[in-house]
Formats: C-alpha cells, structure tokens, sequence
C-alpha cells in the first residue's frame, strides 16, 4: 500500500527558488504594451489591386502598417458597391425615406424644445371631471354603391354623404363618465385609421369633422383641456394619413421625393388629389371643424406651391376671431402654435401675430358672457383661468423659443399694460427662459404683487416664479428679498395643498443660496402648516420631494443633523412604505457623499433610528430584491462607523447594530466580517504581543462571532465563516476557540443539502462543498491538536463525516477530496510545514518528527489510499471507465508529485495508476504526452535520478 513514510521529503524553499519565473532585463524604449500607438497617415500609393489605394501609417514607435485603411482608403466594399450599383436599386424604399424625412422634420427644433406630446399626460392627468359628457356618434356606415355607377355620380353620392352628417344624421350619446367618453374617442380613433385603411378616404373625414365640432362644446368647461387633448391626437393621425397618401402619389420608377422637394417636382395626380382636400374641407359649413381639419392637412401645401404655408397661417390665424367664446379660440391658436411649429418654425411672425392677436381679445375672459356660463356651470373664476394655462403656456413656448431678449422684453410690457394680467404673467414664466425671469426677478414680484386677488391665485404665480430660479440664479443681492417677498405670501396660504405646492419648490431656492438656518426656518414653516390636521396625509410626493432637495444641496449630515427641524420633518411620513422610501434616500446620498468614516454621535443616532426604519419595515411579505437593497444600505452604513482606537466603543456599536438589524442575513453576515476585521486589526497594533486586555477582548469579538454564526440560515455561508472566523482566532493565539470553530464546522458537513438556491436557480451542492473542503485542509495543516484530544483528531473527524456523507451515485467528488487529503497527510509528515502562523507552535513543533505521529499519519494515509482503490474498482463497468481513466490519471498525478518513488510498491502502484488511465482508450493523448516529457525533465535534476527509470515503464499506447 502507498504510506506517508514514502512521502516526498520536500525543500520547499529551493522548491519555490526553482519553479520562480526567470527575470530578464528589458529595455523597452518608447515601446509599452498598454501604451496607445497613434497611427498617423503619411502617404498614400497605389496596390496591385485594381481600384484601391492604401495608406502607410506611422505610430510613435515605428513605421507600421495598418492593414484595414492600407487596402480600403477609407472606403468599405459595401459602400463601393452601393455606389456603382444602379440608381433605382440604390434608392432608399419609400418607407425608409418617409422615416429620415419625418425624423429630420421633427429635429427642425432642437431637443431643447419641449414637445406637446410630453405636455400630453400632465394635461389629461389634471384637467379631470366627476360630471356626465355627451358625445355625438355620427351615422359612419356607408351606403351600399351602385355597380356601374359613373364618376359624377360616385362624386354626387359622396357630396350627399358630407351633407348628410352637416344635416345631423348623428345620435347623441348622454350621460358618459370620463372614462367612457376617453374610450368612445379612442374607439373613434381606431374607426378613422380602419376606415383609411379600407379606402372609406369620405367616411374618415366623416370622423375627423364629427370630432372637430366636439371643440366648439364648453358644457363641462373644467374637462375642456382634456378634450382638446384627445380629439386634436385624432386630427394629428388625419393629417399624417393624408400627407403621407399625398407623398406615396409622388413616387416615380420606385424613386420617392427627395426631403426637400419642390412644388415643381410633384406630379399633377398628387397635385390634383391634394387640391380635392382642401376643396372638401373648404365646403364644410361650420367655422370650428373647417379651421381644425384643415390646420390638420396644413403640411400639405408644400405639395401645391413654395409659399402654401406662409400664406395659410395668417389666413387661419384670421380665422381664429370668429371664434367667440374666448376658451375655445385660445385652444385653437394653441393648435395651430402646435401645427405650424412642427411644419414651418421658421415663420415666427405668425405666430407672433397669433399671440398678439389673443392679447386684443384678453378682456373677453371677464366678459358677460363668460361671467354667465362660469354661473351655470357653478365654477369659480380662480378654476376658469387655470383652464387657459395649458394653451396659452404652448403659445408663449413656441413664441419664446430661441426668441431675441428684445422680442420677449416686449411681450413682458404687453402683458403689464393688460389689467387682470396674472394669468398672463403665469405663462410668461412658465414658458420665458429661466435667465430671462431670473435676471428680472424683482420685476416679476413688483408685477404679481399688483395682480388682482380675486383672479388667478398668487401662490401659483410664485410657484412659477420658484421654478425659475430652480433653473437659474438672480442677481445676488436681491436673493435674500426674493425670499423674503415670496414666504409673505406662502406663509399665509390656509390651504394646506396650496401651501406644500408652493413650499416644495421654494425649498430648493433656499437650500441652493441660504445657509442651514433659513433652511432651519423653512422646515419648521412646513411642520407648523402641515401637522394640524394630519394635513401631511394628503402631501407625501411634495414632502419626498422637500426632503430630496435638502439632501441634493447639504450632503454633509453633520451639518444635516443639526438642522433642528430636520427629524422632526422625518417625522410626518407616518405611511410606513413612504417613510422607508424616504430613509432609502437618505441612506444612498450618505453612502454616495460620506468620504470619511465617522463616530459622530449625533450622526451615528439618527442613521441608526433611520436604518433601524428601514429594517423593521421588512416582514414575510418583502420581495428578496428589496430585502437585498435594504441590507445594502446598511451595511454601507455599518461599515463607514469607526471609533478609531476605541476598539471597545467599536463592538459595542456592532453589538447593537446586532440586536438591531437581526431580521437581514446580509447584515449579519457584514458584521460579524466587520468584527473579525476588528480582532486582527488589535493583533495588528499589538504586534500579536496581546496583553491580558486584549487577549480578553479579542476573546469577546470571537465569542460575538460564534455566537452569530448559527443564526444564519444559509449553510455555506455558515461553514465559510466558521472557517474564516476560527483562523482568526487561531492568529489571535485563541487555541480552544478556534477548536470550537473547526468543530462547529465538521458538524456541519452532514447537513450539507444536496441541492441549494444559487441566485434563484437549484443548483448541485457537491462543487461548492468540495471549494470549502480544500480550503479547511489548508487550514488544518497548521492547526496544533490538543492535549487532551487524539493526534489529528480534527482531520480524523473530518474524514469520518466524509464518509458518512451520502455522495451522489454517479460523482466521483469523495475521491477527489480523499485526494486533497494525501495532499494535506503529505504535508504533515515534513520536518518544517511550508506555512505558519505567527506565535502558534504547528505540529512540525510540537511532535518534532516524532516516530508516533508519523504512524498515525501512515495508518490515515493506507485508509485513504484504500478507499480511492476501492473506488477505481467499482468503476470498471463500460459507462464508467471515462471516469476510471480521469481519476486513475489523477491519483498517478498526486503520487507524482508528494510520494517517494524510490519506494518499489510505491513505484509499481503508479505504473499500475499509468496503465489503467490508458488501459480502454479514454485517455487524453496529449496530456499523457506532457506527463511523460515532464517526468524525463525532473529526472535531469538532482536526486531524481530515480525518475529515468520510471519514464522506461511509463508506454504511451496509441488509440487504434
């Protein structure tokens, strides 16, 4: 049998001497791998390969070739082909240049500029109503055609169509719900683009006018911004379908129309149809569906002449003012704002005209009439006004946008003349530049401290104002008098609502250029406005929003925490799961801005209280996601605290993070990493010279560890840290607790299930059992046995678990830890062990060589020996002998390099191993290869003469 006393006497300092990498000395020049060559182009001359030219590049270094540009010149095959290929096949496909033309249309703006569709949902979102609409379905089905019917006739029929929806074929649908109403638009939506797609071109401008003339109804005003939403996504979808139908008329040889096409270079067909809808929607009766559909096609006059569009929008513009109810004609100017913008925004004077156009008729808003409809329908003028602040907004938007100072100072003075102008001056600073309103911002005040209160409300006004200087900053000396000005007016708001809205934005103003102090002031505003009440219920989004402007702008939580109001403000997020998010934010803008560890106790108090939140907040319910995210932030937390040299102060925080945040493994798991951190950190001041002190509280950190260990329901991560932690306390010289460890570690094996959860996934436990194995014979190697115990009663221990462990049928992973053993047996039979831990005597010191000890080492190592045998046999079925070849190749490998082979059994045992690796074919050649010339090379060294002979019984056999 193969015994220890046959064990490779090994120099593991000549050993590592030997196999060290031979140091060559190296002039690199200007010459690094990791350093960029800059490839630069120096001439350019001709290839025998017809048609292509190269460049020669030159990098700092040297002159080099780059074969990439060398043989294209810049120029791929690709794009050498597409441009000898023929032009219509070159062409892009109508679909294709259709979207580079709309995306290059839609870029006429810069991203600066906010577009509708992202105003779209704010609008539909606020403007709401619990009141009953109406709608009207029009008569859409279409009559059944004539066969043989001539074309006037098909003309006459489809004039009698429009007729019969301007006489009133509709039906009337009462008593929607909004959401009914939003579905019914919806449906029409979806009845336009079917009845487009059938080619039904009358019954979808049947649609598009039926919905049209739902904009000239103001009976459920507070729904009216709404509407105008979802009825004007109707007329976009008509106007797209028809200037797209238009432009796929235009298509000659499969060749559609350049971007930037000419009137000349359309057809008379396209010409011809384009002309027929704007003759159709000129013969619509009614002024509101005529101007709305045909400032829907308003594109399409591109196609008729160069000057179509400049001439239609002062036209429609006109229009506008047979409008008379002054709600209805602002929206429609928004619209054609809206259209014009995306088709000409370069015809900023009709807009301009537009807006002052709307000015001339401002005073209609305080009319009789109006006065008498707000009466009816029982709505106050401050809710009236609001309505116009989404179109008038739009308006001011497109005027403003890359508008000269002069232009919008105008404008500015425009408004001031107007009485009852808050409106007005709202939108100005909803859609001016924020430096322009910045610059001007004591103007701003003067001009809203003279608005009429009875109209639109102040504090919306200096919300618009916050905003601004959100944006941008004022000059410096009016800062603190803008405050001032603007927290009159807030703080005398009743309404708790209008408080917050106003409140929140100014919070960032005072944060942005005001000391702790006045934010101080501003915080304990808010708590007096929004405790009575529990007004604070109704406010959580603008309260998040408060709290994450103070942390955005004082991210020092020294000076955070002193803010004195600043818990107390924590304190009205009482909903548990708002409360959570909020110290979330809290704890990711510590983690991100905390350089420095700290003990500061104030600090230490309140994130404690905050983290505390967070983990309390768990329950069986929490997805893991969110209990790894909480547990993440925590241990952030954990492990910036540092009491410096106060190791005592140290596990006392730790102690209570424990009792604290015992629910979250992951935390658990970082402190007792943070207090082994915390032992070897004394060892390390101490020089492992521990004094009586010490040692005593090296002692604690080890029992804390050992005592939260079990806690945790994870099995590797138990065994990992029982392992980790007793060689913590092994070089802490805590001989009996790390004992405690190791065993604690053995009994563990057992349970060790056969499957585990690997990030959601069952996963076979044998690979990761086998990792940790590995690692504790490392460990045991320099572990002293105890007095009172046998000799090497932890390995034995070990084995006797590895034994019992029931192993899958078909996994030869116990051969393979029985392989690691030799490996570990082989290692303690040497005089001096190849590691040590400082100040602990290994057993290389205690036993010396002893003969005793050897023996039982010998007697270990025949069991062990025995049992991979035993094992190579069971294995001689035909599936398994792959596997008998691998191991058999292996063992042979561990014999190779920790035994004698000076000893014959020793010796013939190998040539037996090197035959069965071989013996059925499943060998791998070459690797045997590489055994055989190693095994030649090692026996030119001295004392492995040996070594030569075993290479002559070693035959290589070939697989035929």
């Amino acid at each position: 049998p193969f015994t220890l006393r046959h064990a490779r006497s090994r120099n593991y300092v000549s050993e590592s001497e030997m196999c060290r990498l031979e140091s060559v000395p190296l002039d690199f020049g200007d010459y690094h791998p990791l350093k960029p060559i800059t490839v630069t182009e120096s001439k350019t001359k001709k290839m025998t390969r017809k048609g292509s030219t190269s460049s020669t590049s030159s990098s700092s270094s040297s002159s080099l070739m780059d074969p990439l540009s060398s043989v294209l010149d810049g120029t791929d095959p690709l794009s050498l082909f597409a441009a000898a290929a023929d032009p219509v096949t070159a062409a892009p496909s109508t679909d294709g240049a259709r979207r580079k033309r709309d995306k290059d249309e839609s870029s006429a703006v810069g991203s600066d500029f906010e577009p509708w569709s992202s105003k779209r949902g704010e609008i539909l979102a606020r403007y709401t109503t619990t009141e009953k609409l109406s709608i009207v379905s029009g008569g859409c089905h279409r009559k059944a055609a004539t066969t043989g019917s001539a074309v006037s006739e098909k003309v006459r029929t489809r004039l009698e169509e429009l007729d019969d929806l301007e006489e009133g074929s509709q039906k009337e649908l009462l008593n929607l719900t909004q959401q009914d109403y939003m579905n019914r638009i919806e449906e029409l939506n979806q009845s336009l683009k079917d009845a487009w797609s059938s080619d039904q071109k009358v019954k979808a401008l049947k649609i598009v006018i039926q919905c049209s003339k739902l904009l000239s109804d103001t009976t459920v005003i507070q729904f009216y911004p709404s509407k105008f939403v979802l009825i004007t996504d109707i007329l976009d979808t008509f106007g797209k379908l028809v200037y797209e139908r238009i432009l796929s008329m235009c298509v000659d040889n499969r060749v559609s129309l350049p971007d930037n096409f000419s009137p000349e270079s359309v057809n008379d067909t396209a010409k011809e149809t384009c002309l027929n809808w704007f003759f159709k929607i000129a013969s619509i009766r009614e002024l509101i569906p005529r101007f709305y559909v045909e400032a829907a096609i308003l594109k399409c006059n591109k196609f008729l002449s160069k000057t179509g569009i400049s001439e239609c929008l002062p036209r429609l513009t006109s229009m506008i003012r047979g409008i008379g109810d002054p709600l209805v004609a602002v929206y429609a100017r928004a619209y054609l704002c809206r259209v014009g913008m995306e088709v000409a925004p370069q015809l900023k004077e009709s807009l301009n005209k537009n807006f002052f156009d709307f000015l001339l008729t401002f005073k209609q808003i305080h009319g009789e009439t109006v006065q008498n409809q707000l009466v009816v329908q029982c709505v106050e003028i401050p809710l009236y006004l609001t309505l116009y602040s989404p179109a008038i907004d739009w308006i001011l938007q497109c005027i403003a946008y890359h508008a000269p100072d002069v232009l919008l100072t105008e404008m500015m003075e425009r408004c001031k003349k107007l009485g009852n102008n808050a409106l007005l001056l709202n939108s100005v600073m909803s859609a001016f530049r924020a430096e322009f309103i910045a610059a001007r911002s004591m103007d701003f005040i003067g001009m809203i401290k003279e608005c009429d209160e009875s109209g639109f409300p102040k504090h919306l006004l200096f919300r618009s104002l916050g905003l601004n200087l959100a944006l941008a900053d004022p000059p410096e000396n009016d800062r603190l008098q803008i405050l001032n000005e603007a927290w009159k007016v807030i703080t005398k708001l009743k309404n708790p609502q209008d408080y917050i809205n106003c409140a929140e934005v100014w919070v960032e103003y005072t944060c942005r250029h005001f000391t702790k102090r006045e934010v101080n002031t501003v915080l304990a505003d808010v708590i007096k406005h929004m405790t009575p009440d529990r007004a604070f219920e109704d406010a959580y989004p603008q309260l998040q929003s408060i709290i994450q402007k103070v942390i955005t702008y004082i991210y020092d939580f020294a000076l955070l925490f002193s803010v004195e109001k600043f818990l107390p403000f924590l304190d009205m997020f009482q909903k548990e799961s708002v409360r959570v998010e909020v110290c979330k934010c809290i704890m990711e803008s510590f983690i991100k801005h905390q350089q420095e560890s700290t003990k500061d106790p104030v600090i230490l108090n309140a994130l404690l209280h905050i983290c505390k939140t967070m983990h309390d907040s768990v329950n069986a319910l929490t997805l893991e996601d969110e209990k790894r995210m909480l547990a993440a932030l925590i241990n952030g937390f954990i492990k910036m605290v540092s009491f410096g040299r106060d190791f005592e102060q140290q596990l006392s925080f730790y102690v209570e993070a424990r009792s604290m945040f015992c629910n979250l493994e992951p935390v658990l798991v970082q402190l007792i990493h943070s207090v082994n951190q915390l032992a070897m950190e004394t060892r390390r001041v101490m020089k492992g010279n521990h004094s009586r002190k010490t040692a005593a509280f090296v002692r604690a950190c080890v029992a804390f560890c050992f005592i939260t260990i079990p806690s945790l329901s994870s099995i590797f991560t138990r065994l990992n840290l029982y392992l980790h932690s007793g060689q913590v306390a092994l070089a802490n010289q805590c001989l009996s607790q790390a004992d405690a460890f190791f065993k604690a570690a053995v009994s563990l094996v057992p349970e060790v299930p056969k499957m585990i959860n690997v990030d959601g996934k069952m996963r076979p436990s044998d690979a990761f059992l086998l990792e940790f194995l590995c690692n504790f014979f490392s460990t045991l190697l320099v572990v002293p046995d105890h007095p009172e115990q046998g000799v090497l009663f932890l390995v034995r221990g070990l084995l006797n678990v590895i034994q019992d462990y029931t192993w899958e049928d078909n996994s030869d992973d116990k051969v393979r830890i029985y392989t690691h053993v030799l490996h570990l047996l082989s290692a303690m039979t040497q005089e001096a062990f190849i590691y040590h831990v400082d100040k602990v005597d290994s057993n290389d010191t205690l036993y010396g060589g002893d003969s005793k000890f050897l023996a039982e080492i010998n007697k270990l190592s025949e069991t062990v020996v025995s049992q991979i045998l035993d094992h190579l046999k069971t294995l001689g079925k035909e599936e398994t002998l792959k596997r008998q070849s691998q191991l058999a190749l292996n063992f042979f490998n561990t014999i190779l390099a920790h035994g004698d082979l000076r000893n014959n059994r020793l010796n013939q045992l190998s040539v037996n191993l090197w035959n069965l690796a071989q013996k059925h074919g499943f060998a791998d050649t070459k690797t045997m290869v590489k055994t055989l010339e190693y095994i030649k090379r090692r026996s030119k060294q001295p004392e492995m003469s040996h070594f030569t002979e075993l290479a002559l019984r070693l035959p290589l056999q070939s697989r035929t």
